[in-house]
């Protein structure tokens, strides 16, 4: 007889066996990737457009562009989210680990094309969000869907194995990272390591990676053109930098937790009006900068290059927060990865410059503190450190950055713990299921989805 999941340890392995799962995950990992793929390259599309088009105009033209991009697209999107499914609203990563621990239901006919389109209006039209946190719920929705069509009971582990399977594989597909996706789906959604689901999740991660490489191309997401890994000297720098960034996590975990308490005096407001403001707002900064809008990946290569001169870096700092906070509040779908990553390296440049100013030694090659801050800062907000450090691994490619990012890395993780700071997926799931008066306590055997 199938035992019920365990709350405390996670799927085990007499629920299912592995050679059983394996097909599906390949599936999972098949579907998600090229899911993940479509949205990858419509979103690098829409945002392209929009910033080519924005500088190819006139002042006065470029700005009714830029807002009215914003505010068309922003509006579409918080629409479609509010009106056909809620629980698609920002990453959408807090409730899939609801989903997982059994306390939601998930369904998988709503979640993918209301996130895939919500998506891309909202990020295509300029909200500083990411690619990621979509492509999680929609490969973790993907897992579901796959479990049906192989006709997985309700209540199984099986089908909590193939939606960390999805999980995995999403993050993977977005960022051409399966070992991130591996340890993520391990470390963040589940909190246990249990062979099944490291199995079926390192199946599908690895599929959809190769997916996306076929589509999208080969090339780690961030490519720094032969940049030397900081040296011995540098590493009381990057260890600065963790603390910093270790205060920094805070902040913004506070201050996005805030943000939406602040929406939420609004939400009687039209979804289109409240979607139409953030998108303005962003709209008007796109204009005054173009790469300041939408996911950040164009202000990220310019960071890593060396392309942003010291007098701006802390100025598209704090535009960038700023930003971060009103589209994430607004309630649209999108991530905050790219926006942790885009701040993350903007401040660890500002502090390589700094340093490099007075102490070149320590900081020979300034840039090099954008790739440590992006670690940092993930590792400070999401307290996931393993995730954060192979996917900086991963996404540039360059593996003699793991001891800095080492060093950085738990330095940030060890003063946002310090400070009691709870991760920002654990704070954001459970305000939302306070918000919905329901109980973060897991209740073993839940389904977790609708019935096939």
């Amino acid at each position: 007889m199938t035992q019920p999941p365990d709350a405390n340890s996670g799927l085990k392995e007499k629920e299912v066996k592995r050679r059983h799962i394996l097909p599906k995950a390949l599936v999972v990992g098949l579907v998600a990737g090229l899911i993940a793929s479509g949205f990858r390259m419509a979103l690098h599309g829409a945002e392209t457009g929009r910033i080519a088009w924005i500088e190819r105009l006139p002042a006065g033209a470029g700005l009714l562009v830029a807002v009215g991009l914003g505010s068309l697209g922003s509006g579409l999107g918080l629409w479609l989210v509010r009106r056909f499914a809620p629980e698609t609203a920002g990453s959408g990563i807090p409730d899939l680990k609801s989903v997982v621990l059994g306390e939601r239901q998930l369904d998988w006919r709503r979640v993918i094309p209301v996130k895939f389109l919500a998506g891309i209006a909202g990020i295509g039209g300029g909200l500083t969000l990411g690619r990621e946190g979509p492509t999680v719920q929609m490969g973790g929705a993907t897992g579901l869907m796959v479990s049906t069509w192989f006709r997985v009971r309700q209540g199984e582990g099986e089908r909590r194995a193939l939606i960390s399977a999805g999980a995995a594989a999403g993050l993977a597909a977005a960022f051409n990272a399966p070992l991130a996706g591996l340890i993520f789906a391990l470390e963040e959604l589940n909190g246990s390591f249990t062979p099944v689901v490291f199995v079926a999740s390192f199946l599908a991660a690895v599929t959809a990676d190769i997916v996306c490489r076929v589509v999208t191309g080969e090339t780690p997401v961030f490519a720094l053109h032969g940049m030397p890994g900081p040296t011995l000297h540098a590493l009381p720098v990057c260890a600065l930098l963790g603390v910093l960034a270790g205060f920094a996590g805070v902040l913004f975990n506070k201050s996005l937790i805030l943000s939406l308490d602040l929406f939420d005096r609004i939400r009687s407001w039209p979804a289109p009006l409240v979607g139409a403001g953030a998108g303005a707002v962003a709209g008007l900064a796109a204009w005054a900068y173009p790469a300041m809008s939408g996911s950040g990946a164009l202000l990220s290569e310019r960071a890593l290059s060396g392309e942003i001169a010291v007098r701006w870096m802390l100025l598209l700092l704090a535009g960038r927060f700023v930003l971060t906070m009103v589209s994430y509040g607004s309630g649209a779908a999108g991530g905050i990865f790219a926006p942790l990553l885009v701040l993350g390296s903007l401040g660890g440049l500002a502090l390589g410059a700094g340093v490099h100013s007075f102490l070149p030694g320590w900081a020979a090659y300034p840039e090099t503190f954008a790739v440590i801050g992006m670690g940092a800062l993930f590792t400070a907000t999401v307290r996931a450190p393993l995730t954060g450090i192979v996917l900086m691994t991963e996404l540039t490619g360059k593996y003699d950055f793991m001891l800095p990012l080492l060093v950085s890395g738990f330095a940030a993780y060890g003063i946002a713990e310090a400070l009691g700071d709870k991760p920002i997926y654990e704070a954001l799931r459970e305000r939302s299921l306070r918000r919905k008066g329901e109980s973060p306590v897991h209740t073993a055997g839940h389904a977790i989805g609708p019935a096939a």
